[in-house]
């Protein structure tokens, strides 16, 4: 039996990528800090068949225990998203750089054959012309510290010398439900704050970004690790469906189509000057991958879970990263 380490194992994006891999007939193996007090979660996984170890990327002991006898590595662990690695760029680069590369310098010691980074579609930044959806070949502009680090690590991982086989997953934004909820991504929180009858303000209504929801991204991870080398190693996948490219005046509209007296202003700010739309045929044609969800039905799913309370109070900071 193929043994599988994912790291990051009981996030927003792990927990549902671990019941992926499990479903494919992997033994599953977990390394995750649980910084967002993902205990009973954790727990949860430990019942279903997922082997469960805490502990910390950085942490060497954590490693080499995580990755003995390991066939596979899915390396979700980072701290995520833009906003969390510009309040702390120390804590972040000693996760996201030096944490990340040194599980690619001990898997490859340790014998491992695949190895899948979860990377993001920040990664294009501001295109030139964000009307022409741009492919896994185009031009790499990070106007993050987030996107840097992950365009770095892609960068090393695809050099080739390590000897395993490497595949860069470009993630959409992710939204929908999943056991660890997250309320600080677009989707998701502007669905809840309209729900809950809250004024949104919004910012660059007119900028395109791509989304996919959180259940197709963990079967994305498992459509990788199902090809041999010679179609996956050394790849880059954009992981979302073409049509599914928003502006955020699009994805206010979708709400407010289920929350008719949605409150709604659209204010100018210049902080988060991403605008990109992105092209999905890649791992269409290479991995015959298609999505399972859209926008609007996330949406339709997040306001069902709020209506019957399945995230206790949704603004929790256990919501956010």
């Amino acid at each position: 039996m193929t043994t599988v380490l994912v790291t990051g194992g009981a996030g927003y994006i792990g927990i549902g990528t671990c019941a992926r891999l499990q479903e494919s007939g992997r033994r599953v193996r977990v390394l995750d800090a649980l910084l967002h007090g993902q205990h009973g979660l954790a727990d949860e996984l430990a019942a279903s068949g997922v082997e469960v170890l805490v502990g910390d990327v950085r942490d060497p002991a954590a490693r080499a225990a995580a990755l003995t006898g390991v066939d596979e590595v899915v390396h979700l662990a980072a701290i995520v998203g833009d906003p969390a690695c510009a309040r702390d760029p120390e804590h972040s680069h000693a996760v996201n750089v030096e944490g990340t590369t040194a599980m690619v310098q001990d898997a490859a010691a340790a014998g491992v054959q695949s190895f899948v980074f979860a990377s993001t579609c920040s990664n294009y930044g501001r295109m030139t012309d964000p009307t022409v959806p741009i492919t896994e070949d185009g031009e790499l502009s990070p106007v993050s510290l987030y996107a840097e680090q992950k365009v770095g690590i892609e960068k090393m991982l695809l050099g080739g010398t390590h000897g395993m086989t490497a595949t860069c997953l470009r993630f959409a934004t992710i939204y929908g439900v999943a056991p660890r909820m997250r309320f600080d991504l677009t989707v998701n929180e502007f669905t809840r704050d309209l729900w809950a009858g809250r004024h949104l303000e919004v910012f660059g209504e007119q900028f395109w970004r791509p989304y996919v929801h959180v259940r197709d991204a963990g079967r994305a991870v498992r459509a990788v690790l199902e090809q041999p080398a010679e179609v996956v190693g050394g790849q880059v996948f954009n992981v979302g469906r073409t049509d599914e490219n928003y502006r955020k005046l699009d994805l206010v509209e979708a709400v407010s189509k289920a929350v008719p007296e949605a409150s709604v202003s659209y204010v100018t700010r210049t902080e988060d000057p991403r605008d990109y739309k992105v092209s999905f045929e890649k791992i269409a044609q290479v991995l015959g991958f298609t999505i399972t969800s859209t926008v609007p039905e996330g949406i339709a799913e997040v306001i069902d879970g709020l209506e019957g309370q399945r995230f206790g109070d949704p603004f929790a900071a256990a919501h956010r990263n």
